[in-house]
């Protein structure tokens, strides 16, 4: 009781459970498409039975009519249910694709790359499923008990003989499951495997090719689709076995039905119109179970691809955050932060307590391997596997709406990506674009003048990565980018890396500007000349704050001297 409760608690189920009036409509066009598949049925029997007798063509010329109108409310009714079908799958599309599209985001944050690169994969698979005749064939099973019954009420030799092949497909159809779901299960996670291997491997194309790497990967490319191309093939070989079954028990009825109805024929049991409309009858009454069958295949992906979609977002619930920026004012503190690997419980941070306030500027240093880059994460709110609390403005990330607390943070990442769009959409983080918040982000960053000499300036596209740009032209953009409208906090992990001169001063200039305007701003820090920014110097080593203070203090606990005045 307690899982069918928490199942309909899920928020694909009570998705689903929208589409009830459509589902509803379908039922019911379904209802008298189905009925009127008896029509075929009748029209043999009255036809063979009476208008043959009677020789009368007036019969013969009102029962087709009668049969054509039946035969067309009977294809508008399919029309009509195939169309709301494809419909609600639409609507389906649309209700959802924002909360997987925000899922797959969480799920990436987590380290879970592979539930997130199946999301959509999986919308699209049940859609699919939803639209298609897998869910006609399942209005349509109810219709065989009936369409049996009046098989039995012809002659119970017709009735059992429909039971029999009944029975044959759906063993054909379990069976069919029970021998094809692993293979095809396992032959789909090798297809997902051997994709999401070549699409890491070309995203470093350059690394690849220069130092010729590429004869490697690719052999291991080969093995990997060598492996799905053997357990696709042994799926595909066992469905063609049984669709080849399939296909000799539906033609074989055909004819045994034919059999059995004339021999009760030439008894006198039945008339040559009860003969001749088994037939359609018994087709009929298979033509569900067939189509079971057939899309046996679709409806297993469409199960597994519900159980991961509910998983996913069961996982990765959306909304939580109820608290709305506001006026955010920077203070940041941390309360026993641990956090910990995202495959295993190694404790990258432990047990990290400290407070600042809006204004300061705090680097932090250690060797490598101290979690300086895990820290910078936490401040943001973008580690997952965390315990403790990090509080900005007394408020814990977690209870923060971040669509709206977003605009409110800077953040510069060690390996810097620039997505695909212009230098401007990348700048203004592709909300709408604020000429003037654009250009000062840029001046701030020391990027303007060098982005009016692209193409295109501001409008210029850029390729996934930031296409030709160097490394230091990608950094200072993504610079622009943490300083557009100037966030409350800015978290910067090692924000001088690719930078020269000229852009090691201008992001000086930025560090002074954010501090004046009283924005908190971490940096991690490797050269000791940058460390005079500081108000005060944060050290770590092995996931632990050895010394937390003033810039002159702390530099002397780890030995950096010298320190040259900014």
């Amino acid at each position: 009781m307690n899982q069918i409760r928490n199942s309909w608690q899920s928020e694909l189920v009570r998705g689903l459970w929208t589409f009830r009036t459509e589902i509803l409509w379908v039922g019911l066009f379904s209802f008298v498409a189905n009925l009127l598949m008896l029509t075929p049925t009748l029209y043999m029997l009255q036809v063979f039975d009476r208008v043959m007798l009677s020789q009368n063509v007036f019969t013969l010329l009102v029962l087709t009519l009668v049969m054509i109108l039946f035969s067309t409310v009977m294809a508008i009714a399919e029309w009509a249910r195939t169309r709301l079908l494809v419909r609600a799958g639409v609507r389906f599309d649309q209700a959802l694709n924002a909360r997987v599209f925000d899922a797959s985001f969480a799920a990436h944050l987590s380290q879970d790359s592979a539930s997130g690169t199946r999301a959509f994969s999986d919308l699209t698979n049940l859609r699919q499923f939803l639209t298609g005749s897998g869910v006609i064939t399942f209005f349509d099973l109810p219709w065989l008990p009936i369409y049996l019954s009046v098989l039995f009420l012809m002659h119970p030799w017709l009735g059992w003989a429909g039971v029999v092949f009944t029975l044959f497909f759906i063993t054909l159809a379990i069976g069919g499951h029970l021998l094809t779901a692993s293979l095809h299960e396992s032959a789909a996670d090798s297809e997902l495997q051997a994709n999401s291997y070549l699409a890491g491997k070309l995203r470093h194309a350059e690394v690849v090719e220069s130092m010729g790497m590429r004869p490697n990967l690719r052999r291991r490319w080969i093995r990997l689709t060598g492996i799905q191309f053997h357990r696709r093939a042994q799926s595909h070989k066992q469905q063609q076995r049984i669709q080849a079954l399939g296909k000799f028990i539906q033609y074989s009825q055909r004819s045994l039905i034919l059999s059995i109805g004339a021999w009760l024929a030439i008894q006198s049991e039945i008339s040559l119109g009860a003969m001749i409309a088994s037939n359609a009858l018994m087709a009929n009454a298979l033509r569900p179970i067939n189509g079971l069958v057939s899309t046996w295949k679709q409806f297993v992906e469409a199960r597994l691809a519900f159980s991961r979609l509910d998983k996913l977002i069961n996982d990765y619930p959306g909304g939580i955050g109820l608290h709305g920026a506001g006026h955010v004012a920077g203070q940041l503190e941390l309360r026993n932060l641990v956090a910990l690997a995202p495959s295993s419980k190694a404790l990258i941070l432990k047990e990290l307590n400290f407070v600042c306030g809006p204004g300061e500027v705090i680097c932090i240093v250690g060797p490598s391997g101290a979690g300086k880059s895990t820290l910078i994460r936490c401040l943001v709110g973008i580690w997952p596997n965390t315990t403790g609390e990090v509080l900005l403005d007394g408020i814990d990330f977690g209870q923060w709406d971040r669509d709206i607390l977003g605009p409110n943070i800077g953040y510069l990442p060690q390996d810097v990506e620039l997505l695909e769009g212009t230098v401007a959409e990348n700048i203004c983080r592709f909300g709408d674009i604020d000429a003037n918040k654009v250009i000062d982000a840029a001046q701030r960053a020391g990027v303007h003048e060098m982005i009016q000499h692209l193409p295109q300036g501001y409008d210029t596209p850029l390729s996934q990565g930031g296409g030709l740009l160097s490394g230091g032209q990608r950094q200072r953009l993504a610079l622009a980018r943490a300083l557009y409208g100037m966030p409350a906090l800015v978290a910067l992990d090692e924000p001088n890396a690719n930078l020269d001169d000229v852009g090691e001063a201008a992001l000086i200039k930025a560090i002074f500007d954010l501090k004046r305007a009283g924005k908190t701003v971490f940096m991690v820090l490797h050269q000791p000349h940058l460390l005079a920014l500081a108000d005060r110097v944060l050290i770590l080593n092995n996931g632990t704050i050895e010394k937390f203070g003033r810039m002159d203090v702390a530099t002397q606990s780890v030995g950096f001297s010298n320190t040259q005045t900014v």
